[in-house]
């Protein structure tokens, strides 16, 4: 215990917020920055170049470290939302594939989140075929999946690896 009396009031102040904080960041997920719109948005609909050691980084600094490495991606909890519907985890693919892509969950049912999407980004996703549960495509490719009762949206491109591997 600090004994000096100018300091133990500005003390305990800073032993709250660093508890605050502390708490947030084991909390597993973190507030999303103003960019995650404009740079996790225009990814996911396949609008920007997916440099997924970007996407990682950024994904990194916004919400602290990946909470798991799981099908060849780094998965991220998030406290975001993209055209009006909450965004609980985005993935960054790790470079154990052919693929790059970055996706996301969110709360919604494909079918609602398509019409937020259309409506908030002016972008048309079209059923692929007439199952129950279709993807759905969009013209710059970026690809709507059910994943149970959300959706998942996710932009992917195919990246050769590099000779030898």
């Amino acid at each position: 215990m600090i004994r000096h009396p100018g300091l133990q009031g500005k003390t305990r102040s800073m032993l709250r917020a660093l508890a605050l904080l502390a708490g947030l960041a084991c909390s597993g997920a973190m507030a999303a920055p103003s960019t995650f719109g404009p740079v996790i948005g225009s990814a996911l609909l396949c609008r920007s170049q997916l440099d997924n050691a970007y996407f990682h980084a950024y994904l990194t600094q916004a919400f602290g470290p990946a909470y798991k490495r799981e099908g060849g991606a780094w998965w991220f909890k998030t406290e975001a939302s993209l055209w009006g519907a909450q965004v609980s985890e985005v993935m960054v693919s790790d470079d154990s594939s052919n693929l790059v892509f970055v996706a996301a969950i969110v709360d919604s049912k494909p079918e609602e989140f398509e019409k937020s999407v259309r409506d908030g980004a002016g972008v048309a996703f079209k059923p692929v075929d007439a199952s129950r549960y279709p993807l759905r495509k969009s013209n710059p490719g970026s690809t709507i999946a059910y994943a149970r009762d959300k959706s998942k949206i996710y932009c992917a491109k195919f990246k050769p690896q590099p000779p030898g591997r």
